[in-house]
């Protein structure tokens, strides 16, 4: 599986920033792609995740963080929309997905997630 994340970058407390995922090269039918993020000196921490068995789901409750997913032919683009960020917010964000995972993704922990991406750096600073 290919991870390309993008769309990370600097932002000022109150703004909103999008991210995307493509994720593509599954083999099975049914898999899992999702969004963590890693605050400095802080444990990595799930966003939310898409899985073809369910679709969209939320690791925590959060009104900063929405998600919208674009299949495709064994690919999806998952896109994290975050809104009214504050430097709290300020983290390493990943993509990560399983392929072959049929069930919700929320019953899938980080150490499911066979395939991260490199990550996106996005500060959230005056």
């Amino acid at each position: 599986v290919q991870l390309v994340e993008s769309g990370g970058g600097r932002v000022q407390p109150g703004g909103s920033l999008k991210l995307s995922c493509v994720a593509s090269g599954f083999i099975e039918e049914e898999y899992a792609v999702a969004w963590f993020r890693q605050a400095p000196g802080k444990e990595r921490e799930g966003i939310g995740c898409f899985s073809t068995r369910i679709g969209i789901e939320y690791y925590q409750d959060s009104a900063q963080a929405r998600l919208d997913a674009n299949t495709g032919k064994a690919a999806v683009t998952l896109h994290l929309q975050l809104t009214h960020l504050e430097p709290a917010d300020t983290a390493v964000y990943y993509c990560a997905a399983s392929d072959d995972w049929g069930f919700s993704c929320r019953a899938l922990r980080e150490h499911g997630y066979e395939d991260w991406g490199q990550g996106i750096q996005v500060i959230v600073s005056a």
